[in-house]
């Protein structure tokens, strides 16, 4: 393949399939069509708190071990349920002694805390109440969970000046309301710019980790172009970090 270019899968991992692939591969596909029928899994989850997280966590950790992939990345849930969802494995390590749950528990906070298999990139805008969320969230998780905390991603950051030079491309004068507007965008634009630096200058006082910065795309939809756009910020950014990968 080309330099760079690799196969690329995507799922989506949900307690009851990930349930249902574990008693596929031990031979008990019925009975775990059964269970679903049934509603089994939500009564235990009712008097099991953290299984159905445990579930999923534990599926990714089969992932991770059958070495599969490269790479694995998982779109975890926002900051509230992320917190609940890493340190699931680590309640039912604390309530249940014994039997397949706790080994399951006993694996996956094995892989969570080892910085060579798990890291986590928490992701934000520059704006006071998301940065609010990531300081308190990626502390949260260093106490409670102990994963190794990536760069933070900082998404839909304006730049210092819109795209293109300001110079109007019909030629002539601009007419008064025009201008005014123009004017009026310009401001605003400014302010959005101060307001998001001072946010990116709290979130590196409040939180000593760096940052991938990516720039705002004004489009409707991502198309190629964007992507590719924001993927080469990416791997520069990468590229200009301080700290390299563990191991």
């Amino acid at each position: 393949p080309a330099r760079g270019a690799a196969a690329l899968r995507a799922r989506t991992n949900r307690p009851d399939a990930a349930l249902l692939d574990y008693f596929a591969e031990h031979g008990l596909s019925r009975f775990g069509r059964t269970l679903t029928r049934l509603q089994v899994l939500d009564t235990l989850a009712t008097s099991t708190p953290g299984l159905k997280d445990l579930i999923v966590l534990g599926k990714i950790k089969q992932l991770e071990t059958g070495r599969d992939a490269d790479l694995i990345i998982v779109d975890a849930p926002a900051s509230g349920h992320a917190i609940s969802f890493l340190r699931a494995a680590r309640g039912l390590q604390r309530s249940i002694d014994t039997g397949p749950i706790r080994r399951q528990a006993d694996d996956v906070v094995a892989m969570l805390t080892d910085p060579a298999r798990a890291q986590v990139l928490l992701v934000t805008l520059a704006e006071e109440t998301p940065v609010n969320e990531l300081v308190e969230t990626a502390y949260a998780l260093e106490d409670e969970v102990g994963v190794l905390l990536g760069p933070c991603v900082v998404n839909a950051v304006h730049t210092a000046s819109p795209d293109g030079d300001g110079d109007d491309e019909r030629g002539g004068e601009v007419d008064a309301p025009l201008d005014a507007a123009a004017a009026a965008a310009a401001q605003w634009w400014g302010r959005r710019v101060a307001g998001e630096q001072e946010q990116l200058d709290r979130m590196l006082a409040e939180l000593p980790l760096e940052r991938i910065v990516l720039p705002r795309r004004f489009s409707t939809r991502l198309g190629r172009h964007d992507v590719e756009a924001l993927a080469d910020v990416v791997d520069s950014a990468i590229a200009e970090l301080r700290f390299g990968a563990p191991g």
